[in-house]
């Protein structure tokens, strides 16, 4: 369908050639300069005027359970919704519309992803009385600018974190929380998601990744201990980590000038042990340096099929020698599963560890069930956390890799 010389059809609502462009254009003028909680009432106003209603947004919670409501102005606030077996959490995993018509009304209630790039934030909810391909259009891309800008806003202003938190989270785990990547990050080579568990005590594991031109750079850290200590060992190797990737090293540099920051500042008993990695998403070599770390799983035709042995070096902060750089060749669709050492090591009371046998056949469990990687590293963590009992007494993260292989240009036309 086209806009082309339509007329409003309904009061209030303009359907007519290029509306869409100039009202996505008068949203992205106005937000530039308004306050962070003037931009929910904005949004509703401008999704009036393609006849929405009944407005709401709704953002991932800290455990990656629930899309949680942003309360405000013109918004519909309800309850939260489960990621799992809702409309939204549909939405939000599958990142495609989901329509849902209302009995008796003739209405649908659209639930659409909120995408930042490739970071996966929420959804966005709107009732329409009537819905075509072009309002389809216009919805997806509003979704889009609001998901950039809540998260433009929410680099100085509160109000999107407090409404993802559904718990008190203790002062390690902000520190944390505010040192990572978006969670998710997805390009037609590559994609990558990640977790921490648990979500609003976590202390030393933490995870980097960064995509500069053809190479993925990936860090798998856990600091020694727990609470404000471990957090801050953490937040230095991260630092560190960051600045010699950034100076383009190669990966036993790396390592040098990580282990020399946690020993200059901490001491010698004080160590991180980590897992650091590059990988060249064109041709799909794969290249690590193992400090202590539990080896990443290799998981290919949806099994886990190897792990990653090498030869392992100290933990950073232990005065290490220069590490043995390993490598190995991915095939197409191949993934990586990494982990802390707090996912196998779990033990209730007077029981035996976790361990990695359970793990992997935890994983090939749910890689026969699901197949996107955010939903495999959400359900493999919240399933690792119940088979614990519900609880855990160390962090346990997770980032799964997958290499897609292939061009660009070629993948970028897949679907």
């Amino acid at each position: 369908m086209t806009n082309a010389g339509r007329k409003p059809d309904r009061i209030g609502v303009d359907r007519s050639e290029g509306f869409g462009e100039r009202l996505l254009g008068v949203l992205l003028d106005r937000a530039h300069e308004m306050p962070p909680e003037l931009i929910a009432p904005l949004v509703a106003e401008e999704v009036a005027r393609v006849g929405g209603r009944e407005v709401s947004i709704l953002l991932q919670d800290y455990e990656q359970v629930l899309l949680v409501p942003l309360p405000g102005r013109r918004l519909r606030v309800g309850g939260p919704e489960p990621v799992e077996n809702s409309p939204a959490g549909e939405a939000f995993l599958s990142r495609r519309t989901v329509e849902v018509p209302e009995e008796g009304t003739g209405s649908v209630r659209m639930y659409l992803p909120l995408l930042d790039g490739s970071d996966q934030i929420g959804a966005m909810a709107v009732t329409m009385d009537r819905v075509d391909d072009d309002d389809r259009r216009l919805l997806r891309r509003l979704a889009g600018l609001v998901a950039d800008m809540i998260v433009t806003k929410d680099a100085y202003t509160d109000q999107f974190f407090q409404a993802r938190r559904s718990s008190p989270m203790s002062v390690a785990a902000e520190i944390q929380w505010s040192l990572l990547p978006p969670l998710t990050m997805t390009i037609p080579q590559v994609e990558v998601a990640g977790i921490l568990e648990p979500a609003y005590d976590v202390a030393g594991d933490s995870f980097d990744y960064a995509l500069n031109g053809d190479i993925l750079h990936i860090a798998m850290l856990d600091a020694m201990g727990h609470g404000l200590d471990a957090a801050t060992m953490a937040t230095v190797a991260v630092g560190a980590y960051r600045h010699t990737r950034r100076s383009h090293t190669d990966l036993s540099q790396v390592y040098a000038f990580m282990d020399k920051a946690i020993n200059e500042q901490f001491g010698h008993d004080h160590f991180v042990t980590a897992q650091i990695m590059i990988l060249d998403i064109t041709s799909g070599r794969l290249q690590w340096v193992n400090a202590g770390h539990p080896a990443p799983l290799l998981i290919r035709d949806r099994a886990v099929v190897d792990r990653l042995e090498s030869p392992t070096t100290l933990p950073v902060g232990f005065g290490g020698e220069e590490p043995v750089v390993s490598e190995r060749m991915l095939r197409p669709g191949d993934r990586l599963l990494c982990f802390t050492d707090g996912l196998i090591e779990e033990h209730q009371a007077g029981g035996a560890q976790f361990g990695e046998d359970q793990l992997i056949e935890w994983t090939d469990r749910i890689l026969h069930e699901r197949t996107q990687i955010r939903a495999v590293v959400r359900a493999l963590s919240h399933a690792l956390k119940q088979e614990r009992g519900g609880t855990t007494t160390d962090d346990a993260t997770i980032f799964l890799v997958e290499w897609r292989g292939g061009d660009a240009d070629h993948l970028a036309t897949l679907d």
